[in-house]
């Protein structure tokens, strides 16, 4: 049987709000509707609990996410019955995609009602659960605090992810029975440490390679293994590559970093991979953007994958040793076993070849020759002005890879995107949630003007809440990712690509009516001092309308679908990846 607890004698509302305490929760990000009126009113000046009142649910669910990236915490939001639980679902679905741990609580209408067709009446339940680690329906008060408990557990432990825990209107205003009884969650027991024997196995292969490379992503950074990365990269000398859910955990100025892999990754990254001999997987998951083409992905390389959830071990790829568990543990295992053996290979011969990539082929970009503003210099200089301790969110689309390759990271945490579902609209709550989390942090959202039109009145909660982000919007009036493809696939017909938001809406004029400073740049001989200017704003948030060359293009690029092998450094430009050219 499992124990109970004697606790005063509350209502559900009350004993959410305190068990919310309890588990250290200190910041929330939510918009009350009739079902959850009752947790509101026990959140009424609630000790220690900030909650921030969004515009929108999306911006909530967004907020929460951007916090959990920036501090490593459980982000936490809050949504009503309905259309305020439903507005949650994509946030839910990015976070399960890029294991960001989020607890998402909605109200329900009365436990009697549901099924019903009620008012405002969802089954958020089973909505989510395809896009949850795990979804809760309570309509027990005395369920409220074990359940609310075991959704931190499951969140914050093993592979991170998002849980919704959902609950009728009739259990937050009901009392408790004064007892707590911990949810039991027999099933669930994420294995943290590898298996010694293939720890062993693992070190062996690294010892017998000649050519391989360190393939790093999401995982190891939500571990916080960039120590025990660092460790093993110095002692072994084995190349890095770090995926776009990676960037920061090792650092960009290391000299065997050779960049980001991937659709848009580097040249030398993709080489690494191609040409590798031995894949030591940490914390990835070989996402089709990673491999391209699976049947031509490293097709000489061996797999050592590492990674907390099992399920992924020859989802993709098959692994000829499996690492599960923590990445902390395992890559600090791994390195103590290389330790105390044998020495490793001589990996010379394979580093000058991939110095002569990173030399032919650098990631660079073009000025524009009609002198419009260069949106890659754009984000270079943010980067270089506000330095690798600000804390980056992006958007996504041409901006959100320019910005993984020009920003620089050399730290962890200081990266936050929307890889694995590529959701637009990220970019602003998502800083606004990080900003909240480290107030200490410069935060820049690197945004489109797509993007940003989806969720910008998020800068108003900025601006009422005291959250004083800097948005820079990379604006080439257009959706330029979709853009760029009907350029290369689509024989120049733009189909409904084209935004205008060079002419409408006015972007500063949109962000002071939203509270905010609007600046505008649109001459590339005053970029920099448009960016000192946004830096030196430290009491309100800053827009930055960067009107920047519709022309521009991400490169290099594999087109989808196609091998790495056939990667394009530039349009028309195809690069050599063999060894003896």
């Amino acid at each position: 049987m499992t124990a109970q607890t004697a606790v005063a004698q509350a209502t559900g509302a009350q004993t959410l709000v305190s068990t919310l305490q309890s588990v250290g929760v200190e910041h929330i990000f939510g918009l009350p509707g009739g079902a959850v009126l009752p947790l509101y009113d026990a959140l009424y000046q609630a000790p220690g609990l900030r909650h921030v009142l969004v515009r929108h649910e999306q911006g909530a669910g967004h907020a929460a996410q951007g916090y959990a990236m920036a501090t490593g915490k459980v982000g936490v939001c809050l949504a009503t019955s309905g259309p305020g639980a439903t507005n949650l679902v994509t946030p839910l679905a990015d976070a399960n995609m890029d294991s960001v741990p989020m607890v998402a609580i909605t109200g329900n209408v009365p436990s009697g009602a549901i099924g019903s067709d009620a008012f405002q009446e969802a089954d958020i339940r089973s909505i989510a659960m395809p896009v949850t680690k795990h979804s809760f329906l309570v309509t027990d008060p005395d369920q409220i605090a074990g359940t609310v408990r075991a959704a931190f557990h499951l969140a914050a432990s093993g592979r991170p992810g998002p849980v919704l825990v959902d609950v009728s209107k009739d259990a937050f205003t009901a009392l408790t029975s004064g007892t707590e009884a911990p949810l039991a969650m027999t099933g669930y027991n994420p294995q943290t440490t590898a298996a010694p024997e293939a720890v062993r196995d693992a070190a062996a292969m690294v010892r017998a390679a000649r050519k391989p490379v360190l393939y790093v992503g999401g995982g190891t950074l939500k571990a916080g293994a960039h120590a025990e990365l660092r460790a093993l990269a110095d002692l072994t000398g084995i190349p890095v590559v770090t995926t776009l859910m990676a960037r920061g955990v090792f650092p960009d100025s290391h000299p065997q970093h050779m960049g980001m892999p991937g659709m848009h990754g580097s040249v030398t990254a993709v080489a690494a991979l191609q040409k590798s001999d031995l894949i030591v997987s940490l914390g990835a998951r070989f996402d089709d953007r990673v491999t391209g083409q699976r049947e031509s992905f490293a097709p000489h390389a061996k797999v050592v994958h590492a990674d907390i959830d099992p399920s992924e071990i020859n989802k993709v790829r098959h692994a000829d040793v499996a690492l599960v568990g923590d990445c902390k543990e395992t890559i600090a295992a791994l390195t103590q076993e290389l330790v105390g053996g044998e020495g490793g290979a001589d990996y010379a011969e394979w580093l000058a070849f991939l110095s002569r990539m990173r030399m032919r082929y650098p990631v660079g970009y073009d000025i524009p020759a009609d002198g419009s503003v260069s949106p890659q210099q754009v984000i270079e200089r943010i980067g270089q002005i506000a330095g690798p301790d600000a804390v980056y969110a992006s958007g996504v689309g041409q901006h959100q890879m320019w910005a993984a390759h020009f920003l620089g990271f050399e730290k962890p945490r200081t990266w936050l995107n929307s890889g694995g579902l590529g959701t637009m609209g990220y970019a602003v709550p998502a800083a606004m949630g990080a900003k909240l989390g480290r107030p200490e942090a410069t935060v820049w959202a690197i945004d489109g003007d797509g993007c940003f039109q989806m969720t910008n009145q998020e800068l108003a909660t900025c601006a009422v809440e005291g959250i004083p982000i800097k948005v820079a919007v990379i604006n080439n009036g257009a959706l330029g990712m979709v853009r760029q493809w009907q350029t290369l696939f689509y024989d120049q017909r733009y189909s409904h690509s084209t935004l205008h938001s060079t002419q409408v809406p006015d972007f500063v004029g949109l962000s002071r009516a939203l509270g905010c400073v609007g600046l505008l740049c649109d001459r590339p001989e005053d970029v920099d001092a448009t960016i000192h200017r946004a830096m030196e704003i430290d009491d309100q948030p800053v827009v930055v309308d960067f009107r920047v060359s519709q022309e521009a293009q991400v490169w290099p690029m594999v087109a989808s679908g196609t091998s790495n092998d056939a990667i394009q450094y530039a349009k028309g430009m195809a690069p050599v990846f063999e060894e003896d050219d």
